[in-house]
């Protein structure tokens, strides 16, 4: 004989609270970041503040530019009557989908002052000059 087994009424509600709760620390963890267009390349600053160039991976598959590392931060305080020490570190990640016309091959990155700035540039656009075309007859 099987056992019917029945979910308690209870249940869904119980778990919505905790349904985006993996997406809300990811984004909780992922650096802040901004992205612009200019003329000839695409341009994406993350900011970084207490990681070192060693801990940082930045990868292009498939048109996803990936910028991945580690954060290790601690700052201490102490003084007459109170003491305060605050940590900060854990693994980030951020992806970037880049546009149809981002050229690959030629990514850059630079980092200064807790501020990393990758350079993608664009395919260059072709331009067509306008010519006469002659038209045959049979």
């Amino acid at each position: 004989m099987v056992e019917k087994t029945t979910t308690p009424a209870w249940w869904p509600g119980f778990y919505e609270p905790f349904r985006h709760l993996g997406e809300r620390i990811a984004d909780w963890f992922a650096p802040r970041s901004e992205a612009k267009a200019t003329g000839a390349n695409y341009q994406i600053a993350v900011e970084l503040p207490g990681v070192v160039e060693k801990d940082i991976e930045v990868t292009l598959d498939d048109g996803v530019l990936t910028v991945k590392g580690e954060k290790h931060s601690e700052r201490k305080e102490e003084g007459e009557g109170y003491f305060f020490s605050e940590r900060e570190y854990g693994r980030f990640q951020r992806t970037f989908r880049l546009p149809a016309d981002a050229r690959g091959d030629g990514v850059s990155a630079d980092f200064a002052n807790g501020v990393l700035k990758i350079t993608v540039p664009k395919v260059a656009e072709e331009k067509i000059q306008p010519k006469k075309i002659k038209v045959k007859t049979a």
